[in-house]
């Protein structure tokens, strides 16, 4: 059996460096502790649940409003600007590891909104990423997931819009959106905040998905980008799998086939797609 794996899979930029951060300040003895993620570091529950043990908790918005002193990491998707100042008055020691792509998206929608402009962030309005822009503009932003709710987004005529996207979001997609809400009569610009990374990435799996017999897509079942990627794939291969570790590979799905494809979200770590590309050659 011939398996390929993705070049461009496993851990992105922004993702690795923001893991790296909270490894980083465990091992640092002047560390204030206790040590705090503003909500899971990434969405791989294999590393979330290896920092829980390493004495690393995971706190949302509202807990961490609750508590007070030690150490708090910003997640790879970044927080809101009153989130910050908030922790800051409870005593916190901000660590900031917010993907700089992320952070640059929030310098984007600040300056505009600052120059009159109404922001629409392409994207899903319940991800953490998306949340985290809203929380950077200085006026109520509009959040667009799909091709009916651009057409159904309402504005006075000769409105100023900005249009950025969650950098994870469906390139193809977000060019859609934009193509619906630039007919309306809006004085639009249009900032594509779409990481490259997950651009190369969606488009090796659509590529690499169209020429196997199985495609298996790893990562945790909470993952936005993975959850795209699947999609992606989906489309071009029928026998498409969404997987988060070796564990859930099921032999009946290889059975009889010539090829398999395996791509994974920006969250995965190396070491389970290895043990899945190493399963899956050893034993098939």
């Amino acid at each position: 059996m011939k398996v390929i794996v993705a070049k461009t899979a496993g851990f992105c930029f922004g993702v690795k460096r923001a893991v790296d951060t909270v490894y980083e300040q465990i091992e640092k003895k002047e560390v204030v502790r206790p040590i705090y993620t503003c909500g899971p570091i990434i969405h791989n529950e294999e590393v979330v649940q290896d920092l829980s043990r390493r004495g690393v908790e995971v706190l949302s918005e509202e807990e961490l409003g609750d508590a007070s002193g030690g150490t708090v990491v910003l997640r790879s998707h970044g927080v809101g600007q009153k989130v910050c100042e908030r922790l800051t008055e409870r005593g916190f020691h901000l660590v900031d590891a917010t993907c700089p792509f992320v952070k640059k998206i929030h310098r984007t929608v600040r300056e505009e909104s600052e120059k009159g402009r109404t922001i629409i962030i392409i994207g899903n309005a319940e991800h953490p990423e998306v949340k985290g822009i809203q929380g950077w503009c200085r006026e109520k932003a509009y959040v667009v997931e799909t091709p009916e709710e651009a057409s159904k987004l309402t504005l006075l005529a000769g409105t100023k819009v900005c249009i950025v996207s969650q950098t994870t979001f469906n390139y193809n997609k977000f060019q859609l959106l934009v193509e619906i809400i630039s007919k309306k009569s809006y004085d639009s610009i249009v900032v594509n905040t779409i990481c490259s990374a997950t651009h190369e990435r969606q488009a090796e799996a659509r590529q690499l998905a169209s020429k196997v017999d199985v495609m298996l897509v790893i990562g945790g079942k909470h993952s936005s980008n993975t959850q795209k990627l699947y999609e992606i794939c989906r489309k071009e291969c029928n026998s498409t799998y969404y997987i988060q570790t070796v564990r859930d590979l099921n032999p009946k799905w290889l059975e009889g086939k010539r090829s398999v494809g395996i791509t994974a979200g920006a969250s995965t770590p190396n070491h389970i797609i290895e043990e899945v590309h190493t399963n899956v050659r050893i034993k098939f």
